[in-house]
């Protein structure tokens, strides 16, 4: 059974180049669900909607949560409500 703290740990590996943080310590993910225990489905956000390297990072933590054990189908939507702000990054990272 695929847990929420499993899917954040991927996550944690999926890093933004140009900042070199991770997507969940930006912020960028705004929501986890797992089905039945085995389909993930996140829903995630970028700085900017401009960002050039939104189709990697989408596909990076697509591909990584498909590789989680237990997993039988991993889907990410990108979104763009609510618009992302630095205050959503961890205190680590200088957010709120």
């Amino acid at each position: 059974m695929v847990t929420v703290s499993d899917v954040v740990g991927v996550l944690r590996e999926c890093l933004d180049p140009e900042l070199g943080a991770n997507i969940v310590d930006m912020g960028l993910v705004y929501e986890i669900r797992i089905i039945d225990g085995r389909d993930v489905k996140v829903k995630m956000t970028m700085t900017s909607p401009m960002c050039p390297l939104t189709g990697g990072i989408v596909a990076d933590a697509q591909i990584r949560l498909g590789a989680i054990p237990g997993v039988a189908k991993a889907d990410v939507e990108l979104v763009w409500e609510p618009r992302w702000s630095p205050e959503m990054m961890s205190s680590s990272l200088g957010g709120a």
